[in-house]
């Protein structure tokens, strides 16, 4: 167990951000703006120190062993920075969701009734290696009038810690509460039970990571949790489909950037699509390892011999590689498809590449992913492409938002009623 003094600090954390939530309600607009506008000015001005920081990070991770996906995601550069700063300012951008009217009518008996929209509270988010989750969260909480928990993975601690600083030092120069955007210093896991059963200050736990860490939250929360579980992303090539669009599709889906969690993790091949062997050999030359079961490596070797493949891991065709590995299979149909899908996907993303209006409709409606994508890179499953500025993750979850969490979903409904003097009979 953690010490009674961790647990202690742990919950003086929370007890702060709960009275910064109930701080940030009256906050304008314009205030909120102008601490972001800053930030990213404070993000540019200090891209050398938050790089040598990093780099601190990056090479005792090395020397500890970190997965290279793990240090993929940790890794800082000027491109880094530069999306961090474009988060925070689009996301400045956007309009405030808090006080916007979702729903208006009068009742017969003259109540004039209206459903808004007001922040959640106080939003706890555990993470592992990217600390530009640190800024993007932070910049979301704040626009919502949320003040957010942020906790981080180990390798990452120096660079969270930095970000914070100037996340805390742009609020304080307008005056608005430090203890918003607040980072949980101590990395122990043990400190993690007490954190999701602190329901009197946290109103909701998101846990962004590995199995380990999804399971560990949900056994133990008292608090809702919306899970950002892994990515078992899945790409189905219709029979008839083009092969230079699907090489396009492909490589952009599995070799742009295989350590994030919408990259593609499994292929599946209509075994009558005539381009199996050039697209194979053009992932193999982009430096992929094939996997595939016995009959899929069996196919292989009498069709295509010159073509590698590797018997699968022991997890099977629900591995999340997070590498520049992918499974393969070749499937019988598109109902056959979409059956492999529904054993083995995280509920994540899955695509169908087809020219087949019947396929594709079926694919979609027979299918229960969080986004479900046509003809199109499974890259695409993030909340910055699909123009919500950032997003706190992926939901793979059903309550209350599914995809990417953004500047609406942190925010809950409240009805305000006005009488005239009503009384119920």
């Amino acid at each position: 167990m953690s010490s009674t003094e961790d647990i202690h600090l742990l919950e003086k954390m929370a007890r702060a951000a709960k009275s910064s939530a109930a701080s940030l309600k009256t906050v304008t607009t314009s205030q909120k703006n102008s601490v972001l506008l800053y930030l990213a000015e404070l993000l540019d001005e200090n891209r050398a120190e938050i790089r040598n920081i990093n780099s601190e990070d990056v090479e005792n991770s090395e020397n500890e062993g970190l997965s290279p996906a793990l240090l993929e995601r940790l890794t800082i550069t000027d491109k880094t920075i530069d999306g961090m700063i474009q988060s925070v300012l689009e996301i400045a951008a956007l309009k405030d969701p808090v006080g916007g009217i979702i729903d208006g009518y009068t009742l017969p008996n003259g109540l004039k009734l209206q459903k808004t929209r007001v922040p959640i509270g106080v939003l706890a988010v555990i993470y592992e290696s990217r600390p530009n989750v640190t800024i993007d969260v932070g910049a979301l909480g704040l626009k919502s009038s949320n003040a957010v928990i942020l906790r981080g993975g180990k390798e990452a601690l120096q660079s969270n810690k930095f970000l914070t600083g100037l996340f805390q030092k742009a609020l304080t120069r307008f005056k608005l509460p430090s203890d918003a955007v607040a980072l949980i210093e101590k990395t122990d896991r043990k400190l993690i039970e007490p954190l999701v059963k602190m329901s009197n200050f946290i109103d909701i736990i998101v846990p962004r990571g590995g199995e380990a860490l999804i399971r560990t939250v949900s056994e133990h929360a008292t608090i809702p949790v919306i899970k950002h579980d892994k990515g078992v992303c899945h790409i189905f090539i219709d029979e008839h489909f083009d092969f230079q669009k699907s090489l396009d599709i492909v490589m952009n889906s599995k070799t742009q950037r295989p350590s994030v969690c919408n990259a593609l993790e499994s292929l599946l091949i209509h075994k009558n699509w005539p381009h199996t062997e050039p697209l194979l050999k053009a992932l193999t030359d982009a430096g992929v390892t094939l996997h595939g079961d016995t009959m899929t490596i069996d196919n292989v070797k009498a069709e295509y011999s010159k073509i590698g493949i590797e018997p699968l891991l022991e997890e099977g065709y629900g591995q999340e590689y997070l590498s520049l590995d992918l499974s393969v299979k070749f499937v019988e149909s598109t109902d056959d498809a979409i059956r492999h899908i529904q054993k083995y996907s995280s509920g994540h993303t899955e695509a169908i590449l087809s020219d087949n209006y019947s396929h594709i409709e079926s694919f979609c409606n027979s299918l229960d992913s969080a986004a479900l994508l046509v003809n199109c890179s499974t890259r695409f499953h993030d909340g910055g492409q699909f123009g919500l500025g950032a997003e706190v993750g992926i939901a793979t979850g059903k309550l209350h938002v599914r995809g990417p969490m953004g500047l609406n979903d942190l925010t809950t409904m409240q009805y305000i009623v006005q009488g005239t003097g009503q009384i119920r009979t």
